[in-house]
């Protein structure tokens, strides 16, 4: 089923946030991001790696880029770039580790892009996560779409 790259979802399960980065996978495209908004447990590592494995192999080695920033990775047909931005404190060093020279050739996934203070890549897909109100293990995925994820659908 093709759903809009817009609006809400719930996410029951680790699985069902599974299945959503790979169906993202599927739709990520040449110079665009992904970047994941939520607080701590939120479930933006998970989605982060499904969507990695979605894209490299469901074996892939995911490690959390918490404290090297930047994981880079060259699945056959477009290269990744995993930034986790969390302890930076100002914009300027994400574009130091490579944010966009990443977004030149291949996509990225940005988890705290909040801490790009106002310089997001302007083709993204923000997704908010934050954990469902009604049930402790599921979450709320809220999709925002930006520049060319604008109109777009993808098969979730």
């Amino acid at each position: 089923m093709i759903t809009p790259a817009d609006g809400e979802f719930r996410l029951n399960d680790a699985t069902a946030t599974a299945r959503l980065g790979a169906a993202l996978a599927r739709a990520l495209g040449p110079g665009e991001a992904v970047c994941l908004w939520g607080p701590l447990g939120a479930g933006k590592s998970t989605l982060a790696r499904a969507l990695i494995r979605a894209l490299t192999s469901p074996e892939e080695d995911v490690p959390s880029p918490t404290f090297t920033l930047v994981q880079f990775y060259e699945p056959p047909g477009l290269p990744l770039a995993h930034f986790d931005l969390y302890r930076l404190s100002d914009p300027d060093e994400a574009y130091e580790i490579g944010l966009e020279e990443a977004l030149e050739d291949g996509a990225a996934v940005i988890e705290w892009p909040e801490r790009l203070a106002g310089r997001l890549p302007p083709d993204r897909l923000d997704i908010e996560l934050s954990q469902d109100e009604t049930d402790e293990g599921a979450r709320r995925a809220r999709l925002v779409p930006h520049g060319a994820w604008e109109g777009r659908g993808f098969e979730f």
